[in-house]
């Protein structure tokens, strides 16, 4: 993992480096860059993929006592990590609240973006998302020491594996989640981290209705890949989303929850590189619905 020093503090990130067309990869609540794993595997092979860990409470390094970690100031901050390594026609993808994130830079005309893909992920008013994400926004309201607390009974494969905890988010990867959910575990400064996280999108419950309603603004090409078993994010939001934009398309992934990265890693990975060769502004061969 490589890292980078950013105004709210560092974010470590990987990097594949290469020639092939780039790929930003944006993970969700209690999750690191390894949710990417899989896919970045298939991709490195004719892509640059770089995926980093945003301050979603599975990160390592914290974050600093004035930034903003609100989703529109970790949005911000992605746009400044675009920035800062220089990046041009991102292909920018994101799965869980990660694909909250890119959908806040479709709203934000940010330059550097080319293309999109929403990955099963908030949308509406799914937000904070399903039971999941709506038992995090209330542990959120706990001290930073009984969030820790609460987070303990992770250490449990049975109760990582109940609908309000990781259940209903992947079928296969348990054993990411069980990595995700140790710097809250093990360290006061990350717990801090986490719990402004989560009450800044409890106290901001519409905000992805109100970039719903601009994100037909966006007239790039968007990819919009949705499980179609999710339990979590209803798969009608991942139609309603391709028809919103001007250039959307959907598919839909079968025996697979939430996390299609962990799930269906190969599939999902199939889907990317058919959508970023099709999206290539030179091939002419992304056609409008």
């Amino acid at each position: 993992m490589r890292e980078i020093e950013l105004s709210s503090g560092t974010i470590a990130y990987e990097d594949t480096g290469g020639d092939g067309p780039t790929v930003v990869l944006l993970h969700g609540w209690m999750m690191d860059a390894s949710l990417w794993d899989g896919p970045i595997a298939d991709l490195s092979a004719d892509h640059r993929c770089i995926a980093p860990t945003l301050p979603f409470g599975a990160h390592r390094h914290p974050m600093s006592a004035e930034a903003d970690l609100s989703l529109p100031g970790i949005a911000r901050l992605v746009t400044e990590f675009l920035d800062r390594l220089d990046l041009h026609d991102v292909t920018l993808v994101g799965n869980d609240t990660g694909g909250a994130l890119v959908q806040l830079l479709m709203c934000d005309g940010v330059a550097r973006v080319g293309q999109a893909v929403l990955v099963s992920c908030d949308a509406f008013d799914n937000f904070p998302p399903g039971l999941t994400g709506k038992t995090l926004a209330l542990t959120g309201k706990l001290p930073p020491r009984l969030f820790g607390l609460f987070m303990q009974q992770m250490r449990l494969r049975p109760l990582r594996r109940l609908p309000f905890a990781f259940g209903w988010l992947t079928l296969r990867g348990d054993a990411a989640t069980a990595r995700w959910t140790k710097p809250v575990m093990e360290r006061q400064e990350i717990r801090y981290d986490a719990v402004r996280t989560l009450r800044a999108a409890a106290a901001d419950a519409h905000l992805l209705l109100a970039a719903a309603e601009r994100l037909p603004s966006f007239e790039q090409p968007a990819l919009v890949v949705w499980a179609s078993a999710d339990r979590v994010m209803p798969p009608e939001h991942g139609r309603r989303l391709a028809e919103l934009l001007p250039q959307g398309r959907l598919v839909e992934v079968a025996d697979s929850y939430t996390l299609v990265p962990l799930d269906q890693p190969t599939e999902l990975a199939r889907h990317v590189r058919e959508f970023t060769h099709a999206a290539n502004p030179w091939s002419g061969s992304w056609p409008l619905r």
